[in-house]
């Protein structure tokens, strides 16, 4: 396979200008199905589509218009017809993201493949945490910490494989906060894929040591995710990088539509019906605004009423770019250096960020960010009512989705769902302090009782 197709620095942007809202989600149902020799390999995609300008591309390897240098996408002809023969399709396939296939990127017989087949997590009523937080309309809880590696990365590494796959490539890659480092290792032992994964140098050892059990090569580069991320820019377009699939970058227009499962499965667990709220974790935003993709998609077949939503993006305050912007009005997000117990929300220059406040002020949502002391307070709200032990992030939106009840942006009494994206046993430092044993005592009776314990 020849080199990936970068388009050159210099390569006009005007039309980045003409951005807006709901551009994300233009023009995706009206695909005439563009020439690929892969094309029935992607199932119901027709083309990859510039967010941007419009400009539709073959079904390949490639990441960035070559226009205008703006994000592709998936663009598909979707299936037409009965809504509730789709439903029933669907409700038939396996308890996986593979039961949404004839949605997704991916081939037909997607089950029969070795992969680690993720999804169908649980969604939990959470009574008592909706008591603590005066939430009267009903909340849920999408666990996602169910998924094979332990968060929501195994979804759209699962899309980013098949699509390695159809393609030839050899060695399945990343740059990666964490998760997505032992997404991709797992992954690629289970298909047989070499893998290289690059992660920054400081990452909880938890997450280092899961990335690196798979067998793959892990290489921790010195500094923070973005510099991760432009090492693997570098890589992807020399001769070194011949033959592999970066599954956030050459792959990225596949591996994000993996995140649309999640809204498939919100509303199938609901019983086919969208939630008022969704509060969902920012990094670089491509998971919030697929969510809002898959929404749509679901209102345009059928599959649910349609009726309003709103979305509420939620960040670390130690790195909240997106939230600045929000609460400023602007419609650029500046990067800033991380500086969070979140390491992975740590994204400093979240590429879907300009999206993400789109949405937010389209749906009527907002974007709202936590301190390190709250993410921690809301980890241990979310164990002690529910019984979820959450990652960093799955406190950043319990946290946020408190302060937005406090604040009132965000109605008490609409059902709402919020995200918990990882297991808290990946960011076991982030609690340890205070997760202690309440005493240290002789095996005695006497002692437990002295202990004020009986």
């Amino acid at each position: 396979m020849g080199k990936v197709p970068i388009p050159s620095r210099d390569a006009t942007c005007g039309a980045r200008k003409m951005r807006r809202k709901g551009l994300a989600i233009m023009a995706v149902y009206t695909a005439d199905r563009t020439d690929s020799p892969y094309a029935t390999a992607f199932g119901p995609a027709a083309a990859l589509s510039c967010r941007e300008c419009g400009t539709r591309f073959p079904l390949s390897p490639i990441f960035a218009c070559q226009e205008c240098f703006g994000p592709l996408e998936v663009a598909y002809d979707l299936p037409t017809g009965d809504p509730e023969a789709l439903r029933r399709q669907i409700e038939a396939g396996p308890a996986s993201i593979w039961r949404y296939a004839p949605l997704l990127p991916v081939p037909a017989d997607v089950a029969t493949k070795r992969n680690l087949h993720p999804g169908w997590t649980k969604l939990v009523k959470a009574d008592n945490l909706a008591r603590e937080l005066g939430i009267t309309g009903g909340l849920h809880v999408k666990d996602d910490s169910g998924n094979p590696t332990h968060s929501f990365k195994d979804r759209v590494v699962a899309i980013a494989l098949e699509a390695a796959r159809t393609f030839g490539l050899t060695t399945l890659s990343c740059s990666s906060t964490g998760n997505l480092a032992g997404a991709v290792g797992a992954a690629a032992a289970r298909a047989g894929f070499r893998s290289c994964v690059f992660i920054p140098h400081d990452l909880e050892q938890a997450k280092v040591v899961m990335a690196a059990v798979y067998g793959g090569e892990l290489v921790a580069i010195e500094g923070g995710y973005d510099d991760v991320n432009r090492f693997c820019s570098e890589l992807i377009g020399d001769p070194v990088g011949e033959g592999w699939g970066f599954v956030n970058v050459n792959l990225r227009p596949y591996y994000g539509e993996g995140s649309k499962t999640l809204a498939y499965e919100i509303a199938e667990q609901l019983g086919w019906r969208l939630p008022d709220n969704l509060v969902i974790p920012i990094a670089s935003g491509s998971q919030l605004t697929k969510i809002d993709k898959g929404l749509q998609e679901l209102i345009k077949l059928g599959l649910v009423e349609d009726k309003p939503y709103k979305i509420f993006g939620a960040q670390a305050e130690g790195c909240s770019p997106v939230s600045a912007a929000f609460k400023a009005g602007h419609d650029v997000v500046r990067p800033v250096k991380p500086d969070t117990i979140a390491k992975s929300l740590a994204i400093g220059n979240p590429a879907d960020g300009p999206y993400v406040l789109d949405i937010a002020r389209r749906t009527g949502g907002a974007v709202e960010d936590v301190t390190d002391a709250e993410i921690v307070d809301a980890i241990t709200l979310l164990a002690r009512t529910e019984g979820i032990f959450a990652e960093t992030a799955g406190g950043v939106t319990v946290g946020v989705l408190r302060k937005l009840v406090e604040s009132g942006q965000l109605d008490p009494a609409g059902e709402t769902v919020v995200l918990n994206t990882g297991d808290g046993l990946k960011t076991l430092n982030a609690v340890e302090a205070t997760a202690r044993p309440t005493a240290t005592i002789r095996p005695t009776l006497a002692a437990f009782r002295e202990a004020g314990l009986a």
